[in-house]
């Protein structure tokens, strides 16, 4: 007896189908699993027949043999447990074959036969959706995997919850999607005392998705700013959410039930691996640069990041993707994201304080700043010296706007933004755009492209620098809700990028 049903196997975002095949035939007692599958998939035979046991289902004194379609393509995970179990009963012709022809299943097995949950539920059902099938899932995935309203979902508890589904004695209905929890008010931006020019670049930075990078010593604040800038940014779109969600699926990040529905903040420690930041390892999975895709990547002690791990950034920051190439695997990730780096000036951080600065000063400074390399510094469309906070400024009241204050006006350049750029799914923000598409919408009046002119020359700008002072200035005009760059907005601009005159 032949019986077939689908799986997925995973390439990056992408869930494969994969035609999982059981023939029970006469011949030798055995269990074999074919098609290039990992040591996870392999074990699911002893994880099955136990189960099976606790179910009272003994196999039969015949061969088994499984085989995992296209068997070039590497099968990985627990999650071909469930779809390997059933197209054995199906063989056995305990459940109908004719229910797993049009279904998707994903799903561990634990030995008394109950189903544990596994990553990747929303890339399994975008690709049932695709094929027309139901997919079977665990019922800790099916709140997720509901999201995707272009296939029936269901979720079971176990095999044998899942089997009298089948066979109709007890249906399972369609999981619905989890509820989202009420969103939190983040930390406002009026709590940083002082640092009223920081607050507008991170103004600047969120309208436009501008990268940022911030230069001061310990306790200026850098971390507070950081840590308020998800706050300032626009909801995510049901698009965003759901490539977002997608990707912390794959990671095994999202809460059961759940997804994303706030923009990520992902601030990894300085000795994180390149694999770690850009992805990668076994399975190629996401790094943080595809973890704060639609959000915010904070890398705090910037200079203290191995340099291997600052330069791959350099691909990710210019394409919005990254690509893993290894040898069994060659996978790309989305990673559209807003880079804050954060650094102290010096090793002791105390290079702009002439008592307590080291012997060294300013030497010590400019070889701490080289290990960030000139074409890194250069992708940074925003530099900001953060001084020290006075300590009589701290008992002041607030000051400034509040963040939603600020995130209105956010609101209000992206959306002129969103109309700019309709008809361009490459183009979200002004952070996007080159070429003949940023001299097209950044127009600039006599008396600003002369300022830039003189700008470009003096502190020899490059041509990747020149452009970003535009995109910028662009971004200043819109907060002003103005449609031609002038000479303010470019000098703003500017100011924000000649602080360090040694990498422009």
């Amino acid at each position: 007896m032949l019986a077939r049903t689908t799986t997925v196997a995973f390439e990056g975002l992408e869930a494969r189908p994969v035609d999982v095949q059981c023939a029970v035939s006469p011949g030798l007692p055995g269990f074999s699993i074919v098609g290039l599958p990992d040591k996870a998939v392999s074990e699911a035979r002893d994880r099955i027949r136990t189960a099976l046991s606790e179910l009272s289902i003994a196999l039969p004194s015949k061969k088994v043999t499984v085989n995992l379609s296209p068997a070039d393509l590497p099968k990985e995970g627990a999650h071909f447990d469930l779809p390997i179990a059933l197209s054995l009963l199906a063989a056995l012709e305990i459940v109908p074959p004719t229910k797993l022809t049009q279904a998707v299943s994903i799903g561990e097995m634990s030995l008394d036969g109950a189903l544990v949950p596994v990553v990747g539920a929303l890339p399994s059902a975008l690709t049932a959706g695709a094929l027309g099938s139901v997919l079977y899932c665990p019922s800790a995935c099916g709140a997720e995997a509901a999201w995707v309203d272009a296939t029936p979902v269901h979720a079971a508890p176990s095999l044998k919850a899942l089997i009298d589904h089948l066979t109709g004695v007890a249906p399972i209905d369609p999981a619905k999607p989890g509820r989202l929890p009420d969103t939190p008010a983040g930390p406002c931006l009026r709590d940083v005392r002082g640092q009223e020019r920081a607050k507008r670049a991170l103004e600047i930075a969120a309208a436009g998705r501008h990268h940022l990078f911030l230069v001061g010593p310990p306790g200026a604040g850098k971390s507070m700013l950081a840590a308020r800038l998800p706050g300032l940014l626009p909801p995510l779109s049901a698009r965003e959410a759901l490539d977002t969600s997608m990707i912390h699926s794959l990671a095994g990040t999202l809460e059961e039930g759940g997804i994303l529905y706030r923009r990520p903040f992902q601030e990894p420690h300085h000795t994180a691996s390149v694999a770690a930041i850009v992805g990668g390892g076994k399975r190629a999975g996401p790094g943080q640069v595809s973890l704060a895709h639609n959000g915010v990547l904070f890398m705090d002690e910037f200079p203290e990041f191995p340099r291997a791990v600052l330069e791959t950034l350099r691909q990710p920051i210019e394409t919005g993707e990254v690509v893993i190439a290894r040898a069994n695997a060659h996978v790309r990730y989305p990673c559209r994201f807003l880079l804050i780096a954060a650094a102290n000036p010096c090793r002791c951080g105390m290079l702009y304080d002439a008592n307590a600065a080291c012997s060294r000063a300013p030497v010590c400074g400019e070889d701490y700043m080289s290990r960030v390399s000139g074409p890194l510094m250069d992708r940074f469309d925003l530099r900001l010296e953060v001084p020290a906070v006075d300590v009589s400024d701290l008992s002041l009241p607030p000051s400034g706007d509040t963040s939603a204050t600020v995130a209105g006006r956010v609101a209000a350049a992206r959306e002129i933004q969103a109309d700019r750029y309709k008809g361009q799914p490459d183009i979200q923000v002004n952070a996007d755009i080159s070429g003949d598409d940023l001299m097209a919408v950044a127009t600039t009046d006599a008396d600003g492209q002369d300022i830039l002119n003189q700008a470009a020359d003096r502190f020899r700008l490059t041509a990747r620098g020149y452009h970003r002072v535009l995109k910028v200035a662009r971004t200043i005009a819109d907060l002003a809700g103005v449609e031609t760059v002038g000479r303010p907005h470019i000098a703003e601009a500017l100011s924000y990028r000649l602080i360090a005159a040694r990498d422009t």
